[in-house]
Formats: C-alpha cells, structure tokens, sequence
C-alpha cells in the first residue's frame, strides 16, 4: 500500500521531467510534456517513494519513466538526480532516476519474480483512508530468480541496462507492444487507449 498526500509540489514532476528528459540519448518528441499514466510500488521499508511515470512529448512516442523520491539525497548518484522539489508535507524531496536507485531495482525485481502489481494507492481523509484509482495497471509474469540487492552496472539508452549480482534488467524506455504471453520474466503495463498489454522490462 502506498500512502499519498494530498500536497503542492514545487517543482512539479512534469517540470522537473520537461527539464531533465530532452538530455536523455532515448528521448523522443516535440511539444509540451503531458503526463500518460503513473503506478506506484511499495518501498518496504516505507522510505523511498517509487513511481513508474508514463509520459509524452507533444505527439511523440509514450516514454517509460520511473522516478523515486528521497528524503536525503542518494550518495553517488549525483549524475542521476532528476531535481530537487518542495513538497508541503514532506519538505524537500530529492527526485532521481528510479533505474539507478538500488529500492526501485530490488523492489522491481521483486514484483517481477512474484507476480505482483502495482501498489494500492491511499489517501488520509479526515482521519481515515480513501483509495485512489490507478490508471496504470502493473503486472509481474513471475520468474525463478534471486532477489536483487545491489547495481552493479547501468548503461542508459533505449533500453536502459542495470545489473545486478543475480539478473539483469532492460528497462524499456519505449514500452514494447508486441508481447509473447509466453513470456517469464518481464513487467508489462496496460493504461488507458492501451488495453493490449505492453512490456516495460525485460529480466534477463
């Protein structure tokens, strides 16, 4: 379950993207950044906010994004802070790339290798808890690995390549639409207008 606030943030996240993406080798598109759709897993140690953000430039190609939100910043990952925002409960959140961030590849992982999904996202309302409807469903395929713990390499690009000391992971920038239902060992994605499932990583 991840818990959300209700909250302002300075800056938001598509401008902090609109500034960070255009530097990116795979990025594609010509206009203003609109935001797709966007899940959440769970970080268990409940720290770390881990969001996979699906967005487009103008009428470019959908560009898989995961992001992660930290209270402090990540030591040596300076070159994949994606920026620094204010956020009026939490404070300053450092916001990086999520595929150089150690949770979201050991919680990615995770959710892959168990057939898991994407996290029940809530609200506190008066006192109590309301749940908010996610517009992007996630889904493991399940897969006989280890746990993954630490990166031990990342290449960016299309996709974009972490490893690990058990798996490898190719991170679809561009999701794949053409899917084998036969297929282990990837996370695939369905949002509104793409109701046919499409593969955002691929566990090697």
């Amino acid at each position: 379950m991840a818990l959300l606030h209700k909250a302002h943030i300075t800056p938001t996240k598509l401008e902090l993207l609109a500034a960070w993406l255009p530097a990116r080798p795979w990025y594609a598109g010509d206009g203003p950044l609109t935001r797709v759709a966007a899940a959440r897993f769970d970080d268990p140690a409940g720290e770390v906010g881990v969001e996979t953000l699906l967005v487009r430039a103008g009428e470019g190609p959908v560009l898989h994004v995961p992001v992660t939100y930290r209270g402090a910043p990540l030591d040596g990952a300076e070159e994949h802070l994606i920026g620094v925002t204010e956020h009026s409960v939490l404070g300053k959140r450092w916001v990086y790339d999520g595929t150089a961030d150690p949770v979201y590849v050991s919680t990615l992982v995770e959710v892959i290798r168990t057939a898991g999904n994407e996290a029940v996202e809530e609200f506190e309302v008066d006192g109590g808890r309301v749940s908010r409807e996610v517009d992007l469903k996630l889904t493991g395929s399940g897969a006989e690995v280890a746990p993954a713990t630490e990166i031990t390499g990342h290449r960016d690009g299309d996709p974009t390549v972490i490893s690990t000391a058990t798996v490898t992971l190719n991170v679809n920038r561009v999701p794949l639409i053409v899917v084998d239902p036969a297929d282990k060992g990837v996370l695939s994605a369905c949002w509104t207008g793409q109701e046919t499932p499409a593969v955002l990583v691929h566990l090697r």
